[in-house]
């Protein structure tokens, strides 16, 4: 099947010319030099508030052949964990194609992930970092992984699952976690937040990143595939995470009444 863009011209720029000088623009933020990362935490709200933080982190990272995406589903539509296995999925600058071995193999890995397109059809979440991937690496391929809810048993199969099919893939793969934090909080309430759910990532506790944001009362999005990934890139062998780049929406709408936080986060 073909995935239409659902979100051009709305969370990025729809026209051609216009979303490649953003993105080239946008991944200027780094600091050059590229290393290889087992996954990254990347934000997906509109490049004006969150493109700066992701290009941040998409410029500090090498983007392999293959992508294992994971994401949230805010739609609430298709089932409740959702590999998309097969298609194209369509964007302004070009075409990204499912790696369909791989993303059988994660299918196939554990029952706690369903093969479903329906999941994908009007998600935003994995459809905002394909621009970034798709600029970096033409050749890319995409599995897209949504996910509405799971518990620590049903993350850490996920994680495991996931793991075991990159351990069996013959080239290097990327897992991206397409996340926001905290939502429409104060700013200062929001950072103080954000700080403990993004001390958690950065020791690689997935256990407790689930239990902080819970008690916490963290609005992070993504953190049901945040922990999956991380689960995941412990199997595979990473040993410590750094922040890239941190930021509210504040900082562009100049409202610090109702700010959404956005981490751009590297796992290696």
């Amino acid at each position: 099947m073909i995935r239409r863009a659902c979100v051009a011209g709305q969370f990025y720029p729809g026209e051609p010319s216009s979303l490649r000088q953003a993105v080239a623009d946008l991944l200027k933020t780094g600091k050059g030099g590229r290393e290889k990362a087992v996954a990254v935490v990347a934000p997906h709200a509109g490049y004006i508030y969150s493109g700066g933080v992701a290009g941040r982190v998409y410029s500090e990272v090498v983007v392999p052949d293959s992508i294992v995406l994971i994401g949230p589903n805010h739609t609430g539509f298709g089932a409740n964990a959702a590999v998309m296995v097969d298609g194209i999925w369509e964007i302004p600058i070009g075409n990204i194609e499912v790696d369909r071995d791989l993303a059988m193999a994660v299918a196939g890995a554990t029952p706690s992930f369903s093969e479903d397109s329906v999941a994908h059809l009007g998600e935003h979440s994995l459809e905002v970092q394909l621009p970034f991937i798709h600029t970096i690496n033409p050749s890319a391929r995409i599995v897209p992984i949504t996910v509405m809810s799971a518990g620590p048993r049903e993350c850490e199969e996920m994680g495991r699952a996931v793991a075991g099919a990159i351990r069996s893939h013959p080239g290097e793969v990327l897992i991206v976690v397409s996340s926001d934090m905290n939502h429409y909080e104060p700013d200062d309430v929001t950072r103080e937040k954000d700080r403990h759910a993004i001390d958690r990532v950065l020791e690689l506790d997935w256990m407790g990143l689930l239990k902080v944001t819970a008690e916490r009362h963290i609005t992070m999005c993504g953190v049901v595939p945040a922990a999956i990934a991380i689960v995941a890139a412990r199997h595979l062998g990473a040993v410590e995470a750094r922040l890239s780049a941190y930021a509210t929406s504040g900082e562009v709408s100049e409202d610090y009444t109702h700010v959404v936080g956005y981490a751009g986060i590297v796992i290696k």
